[in-house]
């Protein structure tokens, strides 16, 4: 679509819904298409109305997506000046939405590197306050998640779900709420990683037997193998979602 500014980027697609879905399918959309790349930093997109004719959607639909994106710090707005792509280091990447967008298309090796990188540093340390805080009741959390994990396996979304689970109950067995408060985040990560290694083929190998190993040393209240293990179970995802790329 012809623009008067020289870096507006256009949007050519036809998005479908109605009310809340179709501003969320126009901010995935949009997001995906900067995650990736499509839409560069420091690139501006065409105009509102430009951009709501071309995806099919109402003004306002498309005004309520922008919001979004900004709230998320991928675009910044301001007038006269239009929609700008912010730099990747204004993106709220620990947003569930984000990772999402990012795993949506192919998302880059540094992209990948950082989210381990962060799961390498929170998730042992996690595993090590788990062991020495934990009670009861997040020990028969973890059980149930890592009996479900078993039951479906991680081919299956209900195994992915489970996987999720068992990350959540670490987390909450840290008795540490600034922790408790990235279990959506990790979460995430965790999901769309898993889900990305077997977009092209089986998993390399059962992850279960690690998180088993991490879960068993949190029961036994012992915080240095908790933390090894989680380590080693990071360090394994990191290396089949490497051959995954």
């Amino acid at each position: 679509m012809p623009s008067d500014e020289p870096d507006d980027k256009p949007i050519t697609r036809s998005v479908r819904g109605s009310g809340r879905r179709l501003r969320g399918a126009v901010a995935h959309y949009l997001g995906t298409a900067i995650v990736s790349g499509q839409i560069a930093p420091g690139e501006t997109l065409s105009g509102e109305i430009a951009n709501a004719e071309a995806l099919d959607v109402s003004r306002s639909a498309y005004r309520e997506a922008v919001q979004v994106l900004t709230a998320k710090g991928l675009v910044e707005s301001r007038p006269k000046a239009g929609t700008r792509v912010l730099p990747r280091s204004r993106w709220n990447i620990l947003d569930p939405a984000v990772l999402a967008w990012a795993f949506a298309a192919e998302p880059d090796v540094a992209f990948v590197r950082d989210i381990f990188e962060l799961r390498a540093v929170v998730e042992p340390a996690a595993a090590r306050f788990a062991a020495e805080r934990r009670d009861k009741d997040d020990i028969k959390a973890m059980r149930e998640a890592l009996a479900k994990m078993k039951r479906h396996t991680l081919a299956t979304e209900a195994g992915r779900m489970a996987d999720r689970e068992f990350h959540d109950a670490l987390l909450r067995a840290t008795h540490n709420d600034a922790m408790i408060a990235l279990s959506a985040s990790i979460s995430a990560a965790v999901s769309w990683t898993t889900e990305f290694k077997q977009r092209s083929r089986a998993l390399p190998r059962d992850p279960v037997p690690d998180h088993a190993k991490v879960c068993d040393a949190i029961a036994a209240g012992d915080p240095d193998a908790a933390a090894a293990a989680m380590r080693t179970l990071v360090d394994l995802a990191l290396e089949d979602t490497r051959l995954s790329m």
